[in-house]
């Protein structure tokens, strides 16, 4: 029996932007999530990619996941919001509905691949951004962006729309970095690392500041794994001091060139940027937090100082999902 904070099925965590798969997803995960509901699981069932089956087990195991759903919350009694957005390749449909036997809105998330082939599906209680007594902090340190050129701002900001990070309390104010040209995050063959245009790049240290910690040991994950027991893959946290801590993820393997107790300053190189840890692209993550541990202490405000967010001169701000940001001249 399906719990009711319990995800239905998922199969995609998905990081980057690609080109979008089909013409119209917002009809297409319409028509998909109404066939789900009024009971044609076999619909979606033949709709799905081999490995979107693999995970549900069986049209039967999908039916009954159905059947879960309903006896858990009830009918769908409205829409709340519809939205698509392109991830990783996928054109993204996501619906928000109130259900009758629960208060809390539910998420229906379904992803299709570039053939319109359902490649991620999952039912949720709606994210919400973790409570924080930091959201009026401000940040300590004097921070310079940790990359040089363009990057993109794939998660960034304080709300679950623009940042999924927001639901964890250490990562609550987290970014998402990563290179976009022409619209994607890639050229060429996209199952080589290599073609992602942030593959190799230098990582900054975004201040002055003390290594606490550097790992750098993981192997790069080939696109379409990931390693979730190592969620950060290689990474760098620096003490900024007075209890801030920078996490600089998914560094390339055997690019780390700082190690414990070194002092680094504000520019210095620490790495390059790989896909290690639990991504399903290269890119950087960065947050800070109140402890130099992984999943202890509460996420810290990342106020970057001096930078262009979509040619706009930001002398001190939080990065946003969708801009494009670099260093102000």
């Amino acid at each position: 029996m399906m719990q009711r904070n319990r995800v239905i099925a998922a199969t995609l965590v998905l990081v980057g932007m690609s080109v979008a798969a089909q013409a119209d997803p917002l009809s297409a995960g319409q028509r998909m999530a109404e066939r789900f509901l009024h009971g044609d699981v076999g619909a979606i069932w033949s709709a799905s990619t081999p490995e979107m089956q693999k995970a549900f087990g069986s049209a039967g195991n999908l039916a009954a996941l159905r059947d879960d759903l309903l006896a858990g919350f009830g009918d769908e009694d409205a829409i709340l919001t519809e939205r698509t957005d392109v991830q990783a390749g996928h054109d993204v449909y996501t619906r928000v509905s109130r259900w009758t036997e629960t208060s809390a809105p539910l998420e229906l998330v379904i992803a299709f691949d570039d053939a319109a082939r359902i490649a991620g599906f999952f039912i949720r209680p709606q994210p919400v951004a973790a409570p924080s007594q930091f959201l009026d902090y401000e940040t300590k340190a004097t921070l310079r962006l940790p990359v040089d050129g363009e990057w993109f701002v794939y998660w960034g900001g304080r709300d679950i729309e623009d940042n999924y990070h927001a639901v964890d309390v250490g990562q609550r104010f987290a970014v998402d970095l990563l290179v976009m040209r022409d619209g994607q995050s890639h050229l060429g063959d996209p199952s080589r690392l290599e073609s992602y245009h942030c593959w190799g790049r230098a990582i900054l240290a975004p201040a002055e500041g003390v290594v606490m910690r550097a790992v750098d040991g993981l192997p790069d994950q080939a696109i379409g794994a990931a390693d979730p027991a190592n969620p950060a893959g290689n990474y760098v946290v620096i003490d900024f001091g007075n209890e801030e801590y920078g996490f600089l993820a998914h560094l390339r393997q055997g690019s780390v060139r700082v190690a414990k107790g070194d002092v680094v300053k504000a520019g210095q190189e620490v790495g390059l940027c790989g896909n290690s840890g639990n991504t399903s692209e290269p890119h950087l993550h960065f947050h800070m937090q109140t402890s130099p541990r992984l999943g202890r202490g509460e996420g810290l405000p990342t106020r970057f100082t001096n930078y262009q967010a979509d040619g706009v001169t930001v002398s001190r701000g939080e990065p946003r999902r969708g801009e494009t940001i670099q260093l102000a001249e």
